[in-house]
């Protein structure tokens, strides 16, 4: 038989899956995969509910409802002070996973250079690759995650075609500050390059740190696509809703994938989260104040149960080094230990880089109820002696 795509046939299950499949196996409780275990705003959800009932259940416009694109038109100018076009310049999609490849597929040429940040989401290498993209690869690493400068900046040649700038960050959740964003603005204005920005945590921002787009520094407006995620923003990951802003020259190549990928997305859950991107500004402070709660209340946990916990300025995630409870078998054996003989899932850190990945961190999610968080602190503590 003739063999399948060899860039996608190439890789294998993801270390989300096979954890989630031990966990499910073991009765673990699962901090592994990012996604909350509420069902998010009962408004938002309601007025899905209702447009699916009412109708019409046909296609909507191929770039999304009016009425989701000016949201998040007015939400780009409620929060960042972006005046953005929502006829030309926003595109509703199945996901921000979609909108990501979307973009890829509509900016990349075969031969182009990708610049790329890791410990890396897993989805960034295989659309850039099947794109014919070539990925130029820094990484920053814990425990302070700091951006190598004089790396990033080797990176970049005359055959940079972009840069996929995840911030805030999953999974290191570091949340890059204006003097790097400006380091990285400049990089991509001198090399005349882009940033495709993947910014699905832009409303999960924690101890006092805003989200900068870096489609707001100066000479950025016209070399950026952001990528926003209802999923994340409404804590309804199954939703599968995405958006996309750029200016109408990015937006228009992105459109053509788009148009061949999925074409569209559900009209009612369109309208539930047009209605949630219009909620009042208590609505986000308080989502970013309760996951900053979660943070902290596993954050202590952990380290009374003997871990050292690295900093969250945003996202989901929480990064530990386990290092002081004596385990010297390497991050992946210290999660399938973990999940066996104490009861709880994390992921190895370093499954999020290429190779040569720092062997004694893990990630755990917090984005769970209260009584699962204790639930699993009080596993670990029982099995450590913490």
């Amino acid at each position: 038989m003739k063999p399948a795509n060899s860039i996608l046939s190439g890789y294998g299950t993801t270390v989300f899956e096979v954890m989630s499949r031990l966990a499910i196996e073991h009765g673990s409780i699962n901090l592994g995969q990012g996604f909350p275990d509420e069902e998010g705003p009962e408004a938002v959800r309601r007025v899905a509910a209702d447009a699916l009932m009412a109708g019409p259940n046909q296609y909507p416009p191929m770039l999304g409802l009016p009425e989701l694109r000016k949201a998040v038109a007015d939400n780009n100018r409620r929060f960042y002070g972006l005046d953005i076009d929502w006829q030309s310049e926003v595109m509703v999609t199945s996901g921000a996973t979609e909108a990501l490849g979307d973009a890829l597929f509509g900016l990349i040429e075969p031969g182009d250079e990708v610049v790329l940040i890791e410990p890396l989401y897993d989805s960034y290498l295989p659309i850039i690759r099947r794109a014919g993209g070539i990925p130029k690869i820094v990484r920053i690493e814990p425990p302070d995650w700091a951006l190598p400068r004089a790396a990033l900046e080797a990176a970049f040649s005359e055959k940079t075609k972009l840069i996929l700038l995840n911030s805030p960050h999953n999974p290191s959740s570091k949340v890059f500050d204006v003097n790097d964003l400006r380091f990285i603005a400049d990089l991509v204005e001198r090399f005349d390059a882009y940033a495709v920005c993947d910014e699905v945590y832009e409303h999960l921002t924690f101890d006092g740190r805003g989200h900068t787009p870096l489609m707001t520094l100066p000479g950025m407006r016209n070399r950026c696509v952001r990528i926003g995620s209802a999923g994340k923003t409404f804590s309804m990951t199954g939703w599968k809703v995405g958006y996309i802003t750029a200016c109408a020259d990015l937006l228009m190549p992105i459109a053509k994938a788009h148009q061949f990928v999925t074409f569209t997305t559900p009209p009612n859950l369109q309208k539930g989260v047009a209605h949630g991107l219009g909620l009042d500004d208590a609505y986000f402070t308080g989502l970013a104040g309760d996951m900053q709660a979660k943070r902290d209340r596993l954050g202590d946990g952990l380290r009374a149960a003997g871990f050292k916990t690295l900093e969250s300025g945003g996202s989901y995630f929480l990064t530990v080094d386990y290092s002081p409870l004596g385990f010297t078998d390497g991050d992946e054996a210290f999660c399938r230990h973990i999940t066996t003989e104490a009861g709880v899932t994390a992921v190895p850190l370093s499954a999020f880089y290429q190779k040569d990945g720092p062997r004694t961190f893990v990630r755990f999610c917090f984005s769970k109820r209260d009584e699962i968080l204790d639930e699993a602190v009080a596993r670990l503590r029982r099995h450590f002696g913490g």
